[in-house]
């Protein structure tokens, strides 16, 4: 199933969902928290956190430390957390800003590195396993006015799921903070998705290999973005999917 027909689907299950609106309050705050330890756990593995899902809960919930675990592991879950926060905040709007973006960067880094938190890196990096390398740190301001010019455009011209993939994309090949930039990347794309009425969606770390393949692959193949777009898309479709079940769970 190419990302045309995934969409298509999507959008079928979207149709489902509306059927269970108005959803409660209630109902909506224990589905935010489902998915903020969901999204928090998830990103945070690809990224190599070793806290377990059962423990990120722990940590955000309870305000507990887990024996064993780095401390710099409890930060990044508390700092996805926060950002994640904000991102449901920002989905009150339908566009998205610069200062958004260095935003959620700095709730999610600042306890990490306070120096580098909400600002563009101002020394190049290297991606290990791959042969792309980032921009210049003197071109990464242009570079992101560049992007959030176009957004715009990109939102007018492509369906709300092709657009959280590029938008994903941009940012990840930017490259425009010191360390952060794929769990940014997932936040922001989670916000245009949010944005556009559809569901958080998570990449499940079983998928990390796969996941990182596509991007790498897209990369060095700049006209041919599909394979990642439609990894995107059926990241989307299940959790789509697990939305609507969840849904009908809670409601029954």
């Amino acid at each position: 199933m190419n990302y045309d027909n995934k969409i298509k689907e999507i959008d079928k299950l979207n149709e489902k969902i509306e059927q269970f609106r108005p959803i409660s309050k209630d109902l909506l705050k224990q589905i935010k928290e489902y998915y903020r330890i969901g999204l928090t756990y998830s990103s945070n593995a690809i990224e190599g956190n070793i806290l377990t899902e059962t423990e990120t809960k722990v940590v955000l919930e309870d305000g507990l430390t887990i024996a064993g675990k780095p401390l710099r592991d409890h930060y990044e879950a508390t700092g996805h957390s926060e950002a994640y926060e904000l991102v449901y905040d920002l989905a009150k709007k339908k566009t998205i800003a610069e200062k958004d973006i260095l935003n959620i960067h700095k709730l999610f880094y600042y306890r990490i590195d306070l120096e580098n938190a909400g600002h563009y890196r101002k020394v190049p990096v290297v991606i290990s396993g791959t042969e792309y390398i980032p921009p210049p740190p003197s071109k990464v301001p242009a570079l992101m006015k560049k992007f959030i010019a176009k957004l715009p455009s990109i939102r007018k011209k492509h369906h709300p799921v092709e657009t959280a993939a590029m938008i994903h994309k941009e940012i990840v090949d930017i490259h425009p903070f010191v360390d952060g930039n794929g769990r940014t990347a997932r936040l922001l794309m989670n916000l245009s998705l949010f944005q556009a009425g559809y569901t958080i969606t998570i990449i499940p770390p079983v998928f990390r290999a796969d996941y990182i393949a596509l991007i790498k692959q897209s990369q060095t193949d700049k006209k041919d973005a599909s394979g990642f777009i439609n990894f995107i898309s059926s990241m989307v479709y299940e959790s789509t999917k697990d939305y609507y079940r969840l849904l009908k769970e809670l409601k029954s």
